[in-house]
């Protein structure tokens, strides 16, 4: 969602064919240097006569400094992801989360769209933990990850909230769609997501805010907070929303 970063590898090895034109030309200048003069029709005839050496050197370091640079924005894409990303389960994590949420909380606002979050738990994650220990918990939140990846639409951002806990923004999403986004994620775990052949469920609280409401952004989680304790509370493995936060009446 939001605006696409090019691929740092892209752009350092376009960075390192930019540099490579150089090669070429310094060529020249040393050759103009030796030959103490300079004109246009000396370089026109300096090329034309040394022609292969000229091509040779513009590839073979078009060539080096392209390949360099991919290998540096390789890295670089590595570092950004590792920085952006939950380590465990390769969803984003909690800063990138809150950052993305403050910028679409306040798009909303400013446009008058729709905005809902989802917060999904993960039901009894404690008791695989002390039943299959912390390895089978940590195998249970991958597979919830995959779940929430294979249900979130192209422009909803999921992320590992902390602990058992992860989150789903859904811009231009209105509270009933918004619900019946959150069934789906708890149709697919039940039916996915299982520890050593024990079915698993998640719990999914909604809070939405359509038009431009008073409160903030902090105020939206806090809400989908409370949904989600009131769907622990009424059984688990079920989705709990409140009404959404609309514009007050002129």
């Amino acid at each position: 969602m939001g605006s696409r970063r090019w691929p740092g590898r892209w752009i350092y090895a376009g960075l390192g064919a930019l540099l490579s034109a150089g090669a070429p030309l310094g060529l020249l200048a040393v050759r103009a240097a030796q030959a103490a003069r300079v004109s246009a029709d000396w370089a026109r005839e300096e090329v034309t006569t040394n022609a292969a050496i000229f091509i040779y050197v513009t590839a073979s370091t078009l060539v080096v400094f392209v390949l360099f640079g991919y290998v540096l924005g390789h890295h670089s894409d590595q570092l950004l992801r590792l920085a952006q990303s939950d380590p465990l389960t390769g969803l984003h994590n909690a800063r990138v989360f809150q950052e993305r949420l403050e910028e679409e909380w306040g798009r909303a606002r400013r446009y008058g769209r729709a905005l809902s979050l989802l917060l999904i738990d993960v039901d009894g994650l404690k008791g695989i933990n002390d039943r299959r220990g912390h390895r089978a918990g940590d195998a249970a939140l991958v597979r919830v990850a995959a779940a929430l990846r294979r249900t979130a639409r192209q422009t909803d951002l999921t992320a590992r909230w902390g602990g058992d806990e992860f989150a789903l923004l859904a811009p231009d999403t209105r509270g009933a769609a918004a619900l019946r986004l959150g069934e789906r994620i708890c149709a697919l775990v039940s039916e996915t997501a299982r520890t050593d052949g024990e079915p698993m469920t998640v719990s999914v609280g909604v809070a939405t805010i359509d038009g431009a409401p008073d409160d903030g952004a902090l105020q939206l989680r806090e809400r989908a907070d409370a949904a989600l304790y009131a769907a622990k509370r009424q059984g688990r493995n079920r989705v709990a929303g409140e009404p959404a936060t609309t514009a007050p009446p002129p």
